[in-house]
């Protein structure tokens, strides 16, 4: 996806994601992620978007929706990986304590596990 076109990157919070299919060895492109952000009714959607080409997701959650405080990225893997997916979606919730620094949450995939960390 990346940074919206007219829009200057100062607009978006610095959080990216990166899926990488370790079974082909590649990006997995085309993955739609969502973002949910924690609150007192429960959890909110902030935005979403898809992998591009490289696997990425960046430039795509607006500053203004970035705080501290709870989130989630939701990623719909089933229809990258094939209606017999064994994860059909991967949740990873992690918390942002500053909101100034970049977070990076990669993901990488494989049809029978998975694994996320704190990237940078």
């Amino acid at each position: 996806m990346g940074t919206a076109e007219g829009v200057p990157p100062e607009a978006y919070a610095e959080i990216s994601t990166h899926v990488l299919d370790t079974t082909r060895g590649e990006p997995a492109r085309g993955v739609y992620v969502r973002l949910e952000r924690r609150d007192a009714d429960g959890w909110s959607p902030v935005c979403d978007g898809r992998t591009d080409a490289d696997g990425r997701l960046r430039g795509w959650v607006p500053l203004r929706e970035w705080q501290v405080g709870g989130y989630r990225l939701i990623f719909y893997v089933e229809p990258y990986l094939g209606g017999d997916a064994f994860f059909p979606e991967i949740v990873v919730g992690f918390h942002v304590r500053d909101p100034h620094r970049p977070y990076h949450i990669p993901l990488l995939l494989s049809p029978y596990g998975y694994t996320t960390y704190r990237g940078s």
